[in-house]
């Protein structure tokens, strides 16, 4: 994709960001391999020395059944209030401590109780992996919020890319499990439709940091299967529910040259129509994920303001 097809304010960076092969199961074996050596390092220094002190929030981490939470806590008053938070990397790539500085400034700006999901990867650990790792966090939140000082009613589930796709499935398994539901849904241009994949023709646009060829790449390892099939399991893809109505109120923000704006357009709009409350952030200029690489960009800034209006309003705070 052309760098004048990119926000002014993203150029610069954007500029600098060479195509990455995430699709190469060799070169991501080398990435998970050189991954697994630095997250072993900071679990033990964390287990000597704990989590780097970050001013005004508390970091500890708690042993799931095949995963791990990393918790956020604000030391000042807390609002009463949580975030369960799933980082992104294409369902096969990242970790809960990378996602520190965002839910860190949660806890902090917004007051928030932040649990974020270790979860297992692919293709290693191909779907539902993930998938009940996220759930079991869920259900670890809900049976510990009030120790947290959290009201189990008022959290809601987020996530960036994969992370936006892994909460978008969450909410709906939630919804079908029945109980305490999400207060909302807070989806960062979400990775929901495997069919996106399957589209080659995409290939030829290159989109910025996460293209087609990646996708589908992603897509294939976590569902052990070729992306754009029939059929897939329930909650693997989020766009593929045919029935929407019922699942909590809705935030998506995309960028408008993001590989996945027409699919978060597309599920954003089907939410509308199920009478699902649904605010659609779209952003002219953005590529994927660029309100991390560029958080001091106006533009990144007022994105995240919308954000924060969207969980101020659903959490009452």
């Amino acid at each position: 994709m052309e760098i004048d097809k990119v926000h002014p304010q993203l150029q610069k960076t954007y500029g600098r960001i060479p195509s990455i092969p995430f699709h190469n199961r060799v070169f991501l074996a080398l990435v998970h391999l050189l991954s697994a050596g630095l997250g072993c390092v900071r679990r033990v220094v964390e287990k000597v020395r704990g989590p780097r002190p970050v001013s005004g929030v508390s970091i500890t981490e708690r042993e799931l059944s095949h995963a791990s939470v990393r918790i956020y806590q604000p030391e000042a008053t807390a609002s009463g209030a949580g975030l369960l938070w799933v980082h992104g990397g294409g369902f096969v790539l990242g970790d809960a401590a990378s996602s520190d500085g965002d839910c860190v400034n949660y806890a902090r700006e917004l007051q928030l109780t932040v649990v974020s999901v270790d979860y297992r990867l692919a293709p290693k650990y191909p779907f539902p992996c993930a998938m009940d790792d996220c759930f079991e966090a869920w259900e670890w939140f809900q049976d510990n919020a009030v120790g947290l000082g959290v009201a189990p009613g008022r959290i809601v589930i987020s996530g960036q890319s994969a992370g936006g796709g892994l909460a978008a499935g969450l909410v709906q398994r939630i919804f079908d499990t029945g109980g305490v539901q999400p207060a909302g849904q807070a989806l960062f241009y979400p990775m929901l439709d495997d069919r996106t994949a399957a589209s080659t023709e995409l290939d030829a646009l290159k989109h910025r940091l996460w293209n087609n060829r990646n996708n589908r790449g992603g897509w294939a390892y976590y569902l052990g299967q070729s992306p754009g099939l029939s059929e897939v399991p329930p909650y693997a893809a989020p766009a593929r529910r045919q029935d929407l109505a019922g699942l909590p109120a809705a935030w998506i923000g995309v960028g408008d040259i993001d590989l996945f704006y027409a699919e978060d357009c597309a599920y954003a709009g089907r939410l509308g129509e199920a009478g699902v409350p649904c605010q659609l952030e779209s952003v002219a200029g953005a590529p994927h994920a660029f309100e991390l690489l560029v958080a001091d960009a106006p533009i990144a800034i007022e994105f995240m303001r919308s954000n924060h209006q969207f969980l101020r309003q659903v959490l009452n705070l």
